[in-house]
């Protein structure tokens, strides 16, 4: 396989199979990544540093599109992260820049945005990434909808909440 062809995806897995899944495509031979987050746990007679998924339910895989059947087939897999009807595609560079910050911190905090409408944002992810706007409500814990302005035209779009940064 050229690594030109290769693109990162991800993947939505069973509850708590993130190391598992992880496992079982290298054990294929298929490039993944399960970014790993240091934290400091208290057991009863000691502190004790372990390694816990960043990402619930998350992994990543790097493959061809030919190949992106034989990864639903891996035991713990449910299914790839769709964006836009596709399954969503994840840049290199936000790859590299997650490996690197978790070599660099420890306890790192995955948290949700806080956002309401009028709050303006910058959506981080899918084909949509870098465009700006305005929020126009929040549907739910994870759905919020953002109206962009460019070329003239107004554009309302759904996105989740992961994938929008306040500007």
């Amino acid at each position: 396989m050229t690594d030109s062809k290769k693109k990162w995806f991800a993947l939505y897995t069973k509850p708590r199979w993130e190391k598992k899944v992880d496992k079982a495509l290298q054990q294929k031979g298929i490039e993944s990544y399960c970014p790993l987050n240091r934290v400091k746990r208290k057991w009863s007679d000691r502190m004790k540093t372990i390694e816990e998924p960043l990402f619930k339910s998350y992994v990543f895989v790097r493959v061809e599109d030919k190949d992106r059947t034989e990864v639903r087939y891996v035991d713990g897999v449910l299914n790839y992260v769709y964006w836009n009807g596709k399954p969503a595609v994840v840049k290199d560079d936000e790859i590299i820049e997650i490996k690197k910050f978790l070599k660099d911190y420890e306890d790192v905090e995955v948290k949700n945005l806080e956002v309401k409408p009028a709050d303006e944002v910058v959506v981080n992810a899918g084909v949509m990434v870098g465009a700006t706007g305005r929020v126009l409500r929040v549907m739910g814990n994870n759905m919020v909808e953002v109206r962009i302005e460019s070329l003239g035209f107004v554009l309302t779009a759904k996105f989740e909440k992961k994938n929008l940064l306040k500007a």
